[in-house]
Order: structure tokens, then C-alpha cells, then sequence
């Protein structure tokens, strides 16, 4: 079927600006294709890597319910080392954290806090971690190391257990002044009917401290 003059000027046009163009075309949408497909390899990668670290979490849950304390670390040293992304790797090291702490492992205990302080990206799962390694160090006669934990940055609604334990340190530091006006921000923390209101004034009537009623 022939083409008129101005249907043949369009086509000559699009032969032309195929040859000048084509292979850019080409690429550009065999470049989107692959972008497509490595996002789509991409999430279903991490879909599988997330059902999988959820499953051993939940086998790292039942380790700890029957103290099978070897399984529980061993479980989440894999969670930390090849499921470092997902969000059940700091909570897996933080129960094997408490489970080596309760085994009187502290090396142990302090390593897996210390993964979940210098790893997570949840700033709650990082201020139980903190906290945890702030009890352990005062356990361990180092009171200038927990205060450096206690003192950082943390959320809001563990300010009274925070401050609580900063007052224990600064106690070991022999800074009375200091840790009853620490203790007394603990209490103002605290709610009003919390059972924990009396250990924390005990501790101020044990330095001579007055406590709130």
C-alpha cells in the first residue's frame, strides 16, 4: 500500500530517529528491567531472610523457656552474624545476653549487649541494652563505665530506671549529693503507685537522704 508524501516524512523521521536513537532506547529500557528485577530479587530476598531469622528466634525463645543456655547463645551469635538486618538479631542478643548474665557468663553477656549498642537501629532495644550493661557494670565494681552509659541519650520512659541506677553509681563514687538528687529525679519518675518507690527511698533514707512521700 503506498504512503503519501507526509506519512512517508513521518516514517523517514522515525527511521532516523530510531538509527540516531535506538540503542539508547535499548539500553535505557533494558537498564530499567534489570533495576525492576534486582528490586524484586531484592525483596523477596529479604522476605526469606526474615521468615527465616524469625524462625530461629522462635526455636531461640523455646532454648531459653527450658534454660538451654549453650543453644540460646549459639542461636543468636547466627541471628547476629548472618541476620544482622533484621529486627530479631538485637532481641535475640539481648535474651542471650540475660541467659549468659543468670549463667554467671558476664564476658558473654556483655558481648551480646555490646552488638546490640553498637548494631540496632531501635533506640528502645538500644536503651535495654544500655541499661542491662550499666547493671552489669556496677556489678562489677566499674561505676564510671556504667555512668558513661547512663548518661548517654536515652528514651524518655526509662528515665526513672536510669536515674535510679545513676544514683547507685554515683553512691559507689561516694557522691552523696549527687546521687540523692539523683535518686529523688528516679522517684519524681516514677509512677506514683509503682512498688519500686519504696527500694529507691530506702536507698535515700540510706545515705541520709529524704525521701518523697
Amino acid at each position: 500500500m503506498s504512503l503519501d508524501l507526509e506519512e512517508q516524512e513521518k516514517l523517514d523521521t522515525l527511521k532516523e530517529y530510531w538509527d540516531r536513537y535506538g540503542n539508547l532506547v535499548v539500553g535505557a529500557l533494558a537498564a530499567v528491567a534489570i533495576t525492576f528485577a534486582g528490586m524484586q530479587w531484592w525483596q523477596h530476598n529479604q522476605q526469606q531472610k526474615s521468615a527465616e531469622a524469625s524462625a530461629l528466634f522462635s526455636a531461640l525463645q523455646n532454648a531459653q523457656k527450658t534454660n538451654q543456655t549453650k543453644i540460646v547463645v549459639e542461636t543468636a551469635k547466627t541471628l547476629t552474624e548472618q541476620y544482622a538486618g533484621t529486627a530479631y538479631a538485637a532481641r535475640g542478643a539481648l535474651i542471650a545476653a540475660a541467659t549468659s548474665f543468670n549463667a554467671n557468663d558476664l564476658k558473654t553477656a556483655k558481648a551480646e549487649l555490646q552488638w546490640v549498642l553498637d548494631h540496632s537501629k531501635e533506640d528502645g532495644i538500644k536503651t535495654l541494652a544500655a541499661l542491662h550493661m550499666a547493671d552489669i557494670l556496677l556489678d562489677e565494681n566499674n561505676p564510671a563505665a556504667a555512668l558513661a552509659l547512663l548518661d548517654a541519650p536515652h528514651e524518655e520512659s526509662f528515665a526513672d530506671l536510669f536515674s535510679d541506677r545513676k544514683g547507685d553509681a554515683l553512691v559507689m563514687q561516694n557522691k552523696r549529693d549527687e546521687a540523692r538528687a539523683t535518686y529523688k529525679i528516679a522517684l519524681e519518675k516514677l509512677p506514683a503507685d509503682s512498688p519500686y518507690r519504696k527500694v529507691i527511698e530506702i536507698k535515700l533514707n540510706a545515705i541520709a537522704g529524704v525521701a518523697t512521700k
